[in-house]
């Protein structure tokens, strides 16, 4: 393991030095494959500009970085993505957004007719899946934003579209997706482990305050009805509070017979008490929910990377594409989101994760026509060993979210980003990285063609 992080941290500095120490301007080299152009699909990863119309383009944002050229501040802080830089590299023209628009809340100015452009390759979207087209900011999803997030396999489909249902194998082809099949999955667990938690919760905390309070009546099974009766009809009460549930119960106890339980010194220890079998039942409730899902969330990982990998096969290299790069998942678990995350749900994250890359690598690792670069290994080297790369913050967001109004790294510019020099932390919010980030990114997949034979 020493020794694979000494080779990539040596790779990042060379990687660095090639382009003249820290600065991300793209190296002067002789290619041995001459590119014709470039054609990207993915998610907000490489996403160059699909939201940057209405308010997002307003407040100065449009891409999930910090947002905005501001190389005269810092030279890290070109507001590029790994596939711009790419571009860049390779001397091709630079690339624009194929599609563009929102179909959100129109008084947020959220809604902005979809357009098509002409000559743009840029498929990749923000919240984009590989298969399903409902991903993270869709209005299905109930967000305001209305992301388009139209799925990699239809990317493809949008592409051959207008080139005639072929690649012309001079393109070099740049695939990087999955991570919202993740996200979307873990919100998923996330929402379903809170309702079976607060499901159970609710059942607990009833059955032990009934139990408590009919105790002392004259006739517990039937004071026990009726608190029971009393405690859920107020717990469907339009603006009921968890006060209201108590009282309501308390009062049909004392009807009941117990009329102790009046006082507030004798029925408050039983509602505390109540309280907090409830919360201990709604945890395990809810730690036992995911403990159930798990398995059909790292399934379904696996099933979104055969996808993508029969995709590549059949629609991309199928259809005369000879130069395709497919980057594998970052190291999510590592990222400020993953952070955050309980120590179970980080597990829960690396085998999804692996998951993926492990049927990705195992589907396309022998095609000679796809590069399958481990964007996790770097990643996560990056995470563990910062130092070699130039990174000097790999655990905090660089985006004050709190300043802009989308609250992601969507609406980030120097104008919202916290105290001090950011320019070579990793993150720009708690998923998206720094245009910094970015160029280490390319410059690996650059090395990786490298390697290869293509650069």
């Amino acid at each position: 393991m020493r020794t694979t992080k000494l080779a990539l941290a040596a790779m990042a500095a060379a990687a660095l030095a090639a382009c003249g120490g820290s600065s991300p301007s793209p190296g002067e080299q002789n290619n041995k494959v001459q590119f014709a152009s470039q054609v990207s699909f993915g998610d907000s990863l490489s996403d160059i500009g699909t939201y940057r119309v209405g308010t997002v383009k307003a407040i100065g944002g449009g891409t999930f970085t910090i947002n905005g050229d501001n190389t005269g501040v810092n030279p890290a802080l070109t507001g590029k993505n790994w596939t711009e830089l790419m571009a860049a590299q390779l001397k091709l023209p630079a690339p624009c957004p194929a599609m563009t628009g929102l179909d959100g809340d129109a008084s947020k100015g959220f809604s902005v007719p979809i357009a098509t452009n002409s000559n743009c390759f840029s498929y990749a979207q923000g919240g984009s899946r590989v298969t399903n087209p409902i991903g993270k900011g869709h209005k299905a999803t109930g967000s305001a934003l209305g992301a388009l997030t139209v799925p990699v396999v239809q990317q493809v489909k949008n592409h051959l579209a207008v080139t005639g249902g072929k690649f012309s194998g001079k393109e070099l082809v740049l695939i990087m997706t999955g991570g919202n099949d993740l996200l979307v999955g873990l919100g998923q667990l996330d929402e379903g482990a809170k309702a079976a938690g607060a499901a159970a919760g609710a059942k607990a905390f009833g059955a032990s305050l009934t139990a408590q309070l009919a105790a002392g009546a004259p006739n517990p099974a039937t004071a026990a009805q009726a608190i029971g009766a009393a405690l859920a009809a107020e717990s469907v009460r339009p603006g009921h509070t968890d006060n209201s549930v108590v009282t309501a119960a308390v009062t049909a106890a004392v009807t009941a017979g117990n009329t102790a339980v009046a006082s507030p010194a004798v029925s408050g220890p039983m509602a505390l008490k109540a309280k907090a079998d409830g919360a201990a039942a709604g945890a395990q409730a809810g730690a036992d929910y995911v403990t159930a899902t798990s398995p059909t969330l790292v399934t379904a990982m696996a099933t979104a990377a055969n996808e993508l990998v029969a995709l590549v096969k059949t629609q991309v290299v199928g259809n005369g594409a000879n130069y395709v790069v497919v980057n594998n998942i970052p190291d999510v678990a590592n990222t400020p989101a993953g952070l955050a995350k309980s120590a179970t749900i980080q597990a829960l994250i690396n085998a999804m994760v692996k998951a993926f890359n492990d049927q990705l690598n195992a589907g396309l690792g022998s095609e000679s026509k796809v590069l399958v670069v481990d964007v996790f290994a770097v990643s996560h080297d990056q995470a563990t060993n910062p130092g070699p790369y130039g990174l000097t913050n790999v655990k905090d967001t660089a985006c004050d979210t709190s300043k802009n109004p989308l609250g992601n790294s969507l609406g980030c510019n120097a104008s919202n980003l916290i105290a001090g020099d950011v320019s070579h932390y990793s993150y720009a919010d708690d998923v998206h990285p720094t245009p910094f980030n970015y160029f280490l990114l390319a410059r690996y997949v650059s090395q990786k063609m490298t390697v290869k034979g293509w650069l």
